[in-house]
């Protein structure tokens, strides 16, 4: 981001200047083109064998060397524009990288088993963005098995189309088929949905207030047990129908267009937990955390580069250095070992020890002396043997 700011500042920089140039010199011609027709017109008004007095040549003559001059002038700008449209070049070489294959590594997606889970993951990424013709075609294209995993993106994204017209009745629909599963979630979605409803109809006014309350009755009495507060603050927009309208009550929050788009993000959430999906695409996950890293990583390879000392990261599954991507970007823990002060992975999991400290298993390797081993932290020996691995 602060490359793109860099080159930003620059463009801003050429816009302001050629925005300058540009009014300046539709000024500066039209003041000339104004001086020229009125000499023009004057000299017109003159008759046919009429000869230009010395005082007339001067006047030309001024005019001809002031046009000169400001085309000169005008030209120079423009060159001075030049110049600073190159700077735009040399700050995006300055701030870009343009090779970024010294951080990749080919064998990441070489082999067909890798390259159909990349297509597999590239398809259920159009599925989820709605773009379901460009993902049949990469399906077709590729090979792929892939109309399991298109199904349930189908009616989701039809729902949540729906859910932006403010049409309920898909949302509701797929909420009653799903109720059991999504109690055990203890989602509150079908309730949200139904609130809305209700909500809706209290907006058009006093003629719906029966219409409401026998819709309360029917929908919303199943939820008094989790939503008795929220219940209570709906029965109370009644009171306020025939007494000033709601948009001038307590309530007039729940009349927010807010809630509208915490049902969408609610719907999201829960039918992709329902699905067993991440809420957001593993491809748009991916990508932001390389654009986040990238920086980091073209110039920890440049120093290892320097130093000689490239092969290194060659040879691991992991990164030289900690990059942090942010919270929103921490899906799970990672444990680092106390005593390697490395993270653990596959082959190096943790190991809880039998007096409950926790080592990786190369520390666990490297202190244990035949069958013996004394835990780092306490004074207590047991049989390496009996450490056991800790799943995250």
């Amino acid at each position: 981001m602060e490359a793109c700011g860099a080159v930003e500042r620059e463009v801003d920089k050429v816009l302001t200047k050629f925005g300058s140039i540009n009014e300046h010199a539709g000024r500066t011609l039209s003041d000339i083109i104004s001086h020229i027709e009125a000499l023009r017109k004057e000299l017109s008004e003159c008759p046919p064998e009429h000869e230009l007095t010395p005082q007339q040549i001067s006047i030309i003559k001024q005019a001809m060397s002031k046009a000169r001059e400001t085309v000169q002038r005008l030209a120079t700008d423009h060159r001075d524009l030049h110049s600073t449209v190159s700077k735009v070049g040399k700050a995006i070489d300055r701030n870009f990288v343009s090779d970024f294959a010294s951080t990749s590594r080919e064998d990441v997606f070489s082999g067909p088993e890798k390259t159909a889970l990349l297509n597999k993951v590239i398809c259920q990424h159009f599925y989820r963005q709605g773009m379901l013709d460009i993902a049949d075609e990469l399906t077709a294209e590729a090979g792929l098995d892939n109309e399991n995993g298109k199904e349930p993106f189908t009616e989701l994204n039809y729902i949540l189309d729906r859910l932006k017209h403010k049409d309920l009745d898909p949302a509701l629909e797929w909420a009653e088929k799903h109720r059991v599963t999504l109690e055990k979630q203890n989602s509150s979605l079908e309730f949200k949905l139904h609130q809305l409803r209700f909500i809706g109809l209290i907006e058009k006014g006093a003629v719906c207030q029966n219409e409401a309350i026998y819709y309360a009755r029917a929908n919303l009495s199943q939820f008094v047990h989790s939503h008795e507060k929220e219940i209570q603050k709906l029965m109370g927009m009644l009171l306020y129908l025939s007494n000033g309208g709601i948009a001038k009550s307590p309530y007039a929050h729940l009349l927010q267009p807010s809630l509208w788009a915490d049902i969408y993000d609610t719907f999201t959430k829960d039918a992709c937990t329902l699905l067993g999906l991440s809420v957001e695409s593993p491809l748009s996950v991916c990508v932001s955390a390389g654009c986040i890293a990238l920086p980091a990583l073209l110039n920890i390879k440049q120093v290892m580069q320097q130093r000689q000392v490239s092969g290194i990261w060659n040879g691991k599954d992991e990164l030289p250095i900690e990059i942090d991507l942010g919270p929103d970007k921490r899906f799970h823990s990672v444990f680092a070992c106390p005593i390697l002060k490395q993270q653990s992975t596959e082959s190096n999991p943790p190991m809880r020890l039998v007096c409950g400290h926790v080592i990786s298993r190369d520390a666990l390797n490297k202190l244990a002396a035949a069958n013996k081993l004394k835990c780092p932290y306490c004074p207590v020996e047991q049989n390496p043997a009996d450490a056991r691995i800790i799943y995250f």
